[in-house]
C-alpha cells in the first residue's frame, strides 16, 4: 500500500479524493435491493401524509428524512440490467417519481430557503426554488446507478425517451405555478389514469393551466405550454381546429379542448375567435402553511 501511494502524484490523490467526496455527498449509496418496489410504497406513504391540496409540508418531510432517504437510496440502487427489463410504464412512473422526489430533496436540503444575492434571484420570491443555486443543472442525484440532474431527467429522459406530453402536468418544480403535486406516487398499473387526471386538474385550473375569458375573447395559457408546446404536436397537432395558428399552439389548444370539463369553454375554443396570451408564473414555494394544515384547526 505504501509503495502504491508513493507512485501516485499529488494531483491523482486529489482527483481520487474529489471523486470519493462527490459520490458520498450526493449518492446516498447502499447495497442494491433485491427487488425494486414498483408500488413506490415508501414514497406513497410520505406523499399521503405530507401533501394536501397540492401543498407540501416540507417540515414533515424533514421530520421523516430517514424514511425519505431510504426511498431515494432505492432509486439509486436499481441496476441498469434490471431497469432494461422493466416495462415502459414502470420506467415512466419511476422517472416521474424520481423527478418529484429529488425536487423535494433539494428543497429540504436548503430549507428554509434564503434569498440569494444576484440580479436574477432578485426578481423571484425569497422562498422560491429559483433561489437554490444550480438546482436543475448542478445538484446531482443517483438513479439507476448513475448521477443525474433534474434537467437531465426532464429533458434527456422523460421528454426525449418517452415522448409523453402529459408529463408536463405531472412533474412539479416545487412552485405554486406548477401543476399540482399528487398525494400519491405514480405506478405502472395506474400511470395512464393518473396522467389523465393530472392533465384535467391542470387544464381546468384557471389560475395556472388554462383561463378562458369569453367576454374579452382571450385564452390565457400556462407558460409551460409556451416553453414545451412542441412536445404536444405529435399527439395533439391535428388540423381539425386552429388551422391558422402555429403547430405548437394548435396542439396545445387541442389538448386543452380534450381535457376541459366545461362544454361552454370547449365550444368557445372551437370557435377559434380569440387571442392567446400567457399567465404569470408564480415561483413561490408550494409549501403547506401551518394555518392550512388540519392539525392546526
Amino acid at each position: 500500500m505504501t509503495k502504491l501511494l508513493g507512485k501516485l502524484t499529488l494531483g491523482t490523490i486529489l482527483t481520487l479524493s474529489f471523486i470519493t467526496f462527490t459520490i458520498q455527498s450526493n449518492a446516498l449509496a447502499e447495497k442494491a435491493t433485491e427487488v425494486f418496489d414498483h408500488s413506490h410504497m415508501a414514497y406513497d406513504t410520505l406523499l399521503k401524509k405530507y401533501v394536501q391540496n397540492a401543498r407540501v409540508d416540507y417540515k414533515g418531510f424533514i421530520a421523516s428524512e430517514k424514511q425519505f432517504d431510504s426511498y431515494l437510496r432505492q432509486l439509486g440502487t436499481v441496476s441498469e440490467s434490471d431497469y432494461s427489463n422493466w416495462s415502459r410504464d414502470q420506467k415512466l412512473a419511476f422517472w416521474i417519481n424520481a423527478y418529484n422526489a429529488f425536487t423535494i430533496k433539494a428543497i429540504i436540503d436548503n430549507y428554509p430557503i434564503e434569498k440569494r444575492f444576484g440580479l436574477v434571484s432578485f426578481f423571484y420570491p425569497k422562498n422560491s426554488i429559483r433561489q437554490i443555486d444550480g438546482v436543475w443543472d448542478k445538484i446531482k442525484f443517483r438513479a439507476v446507478g448513475k448521477m443525474v440532474t433534474l434537467n437531465q431527467i426532464e429533458h434527456e429522459i422523460l421528454r426525449k425517451e418517452f415522448k409523453e406530453p402529459r408529463i408536463h402536468a405531472a412533474i412539479v418544480c416545487a412552485s405554486v405555478g406548477c401543476p399540482d403535486l399528487r398525494s400519491e406516487a405514480y405506478t405502472a398499473d395506474g400511470i395512464n389514469d393518473q396522467l389523465e387526471s393530472q392533465s384535467e386538474r391542470f387544464v381546468n385550473n384557471p389560475s395556472k393551466g388554462v383561463h378562458v375569458d369569453a367576454e374579452r375573447n382571450t385564452v390565457k395559457l400556462s407558460k409551460i405550454f409556451n416553453w414545451f408546446g412542441e412536445d404536444f404536436v405529435e399527439k395533439y397537432g391535428n388540423t381539425e381546429f386552429f388551422k391558422d395558428l402555429s403547430p405548437k399552439e394548435r396542439a396545445v389548444l387541442n389538448f386543452a379542448i380534450r381535457h376541459l370539463k366545461s362544454e361552454e369553454e370547449r365550444k368557445f375554443l372551437e370557435s377559434d375567435k380569440f387571442k392567446i396570451s400567457y399567465l404569470d408564473y408564480d415561483w413561490s414555494l408550494n409549501e403547506l402553511k401551518e394555518a392550512d394544515s388540519p392539525s392546526a384547526s
